[in-house]
């Protein structure tokens, strides 16, 4: 069965699809029109099947963003064409997959999550050493959501999402875990409040904290000098040291997920938006466009038609 196709507006309100394997029907589609302070409006539309939840959207965020272009970001926010599709009965995999090569997820407004940046020291990809968007050792012209705009106009996050938190916290009480999108793998994202008993939905919301510590000492190699948070290859995983795992992850029940769910989680130190996933993340979130000016990425996963794909030579403007 394909996923319905009328495409319903909905004004001056916020709706989003937050069902999960025990409350969606085929029939779900939750579409939305609102207004915020930049030229475009917020769209996006979320649609499920028998196997996956598509996610269309613009790419304009249903909150105010910052500036831009501003003196860290040099790029205007235009309306894209984001498709995505995620598994809706996601699985583990037998092994973690790194997500820095691509989005991590997309938001339930739209917009993707993103932990990665184009910027290495001495400008070497080969190295390794990634510079950290929230590190403060770089301006990339972040606003207060932690989002910024690639060349092509996208705005995209790089942490939480101040203003969707607020949006979404607005309609819940301060007892209930927030559902903030959802990762290329199908799993869900939260905000950083989880219960303390992963398993105990009655259990208080506590601030959930990452397995991730600065390696000691200095770097042996590349930029030298002390490891101060500056890289991403700064922090170590120390199994236990926080709630959550390598992949910023941990099972437990929700209230999208009553009978419990394995799902990441939003954090504000780092790895900020989970580095790994643990499920196979769909084809529909790699990188294969859009080309300067915008035109939009092809339908879940299929390769761009000739004409469509990156100029001569496969060079695609810089991501930040």
């Amino acid at each position: 069965m394909k996923p319905m196709s009328l495409f319903i507006i909905l004004s001056s309100r916020l709706l989003f699809a937050h069902d999960g394997p025990h409350t969606h029907s085929h029939d779900d589609e939750h579409s939305h029109t609102i207004p915020v302070a930049t030229n475009f409006n917020n769209e996006v539309k979320i649609t499920i099947d028998e196997r996956y939840r598509y996610i269309e959207s613009n790419g304009i965020p249903d909150h105010k963003p910052g500036r831009f272009p501003n003196r860290g970001n040099p790029n205007s926010i235009q309306p894209q064409r984001h498709r995505y599709r995620v598994p809706l009965n996601p699985t583990k995999a037998a092994n973690t997959v790194s997500a820095m090569r691509q989005p991590f997820g997309v938001a339930l407004n739209g917009v993707p999550f993103d932990p990665g940046t184009a910027e290495f020291w001495r400008g070497d990809r080969r190295s390794g050493w990634n510079y950290e968007a929230l590190s403060g050792k770089i301006n990339l012209g972040l606003d207060r959501h932690q989002a910024h705009v690639q060349p092509d106009g996208s705005y995209h996050y790089h942490g939480i999402p101040a203003g969707l938190l607020q949006r979404l916290a607005a309609k819940h009480d301060d007892k209930q875990m927030l559902l903030v999108g959802y990762a290329a793998d199908g799993f869900p994202i939260y905000g950083p409040m989880a219960h303390q008993d992963a398993e105990n939905p009655d259990s208080p919301l506590v601030k959930m904290t990452p397995s991730y510590r600065l390696k000691p000492g200095s770097r042996r190699s590349g930029p030298g000098g002390r490891y101060d948070g500056t890289f991403g290859k700064d922090f170590e995983y120390v199994e236990g040291v926080g709630t959550l795992d390598e992949s910023n992850g941990r099972h437990g029940v929700t209230p999208e997920y009553p009978d419990g769910t394995y799902y990441y989680v939003l954090t504000d130190t780092f790895p900020f938006i989970p580095r790994s996933y643990q499920g196979t993340p769909d084809k529909s979130f790699e990188r294969q466009g859009p080309p300067p000016g915008g035109r939009g990425r092809p339908p879940f996963g299929r390769r761009p038609p000739p004409g469509q794909g990156p100029p001569p030579g496969g060079r695609r403007p810089p991501r930040l």
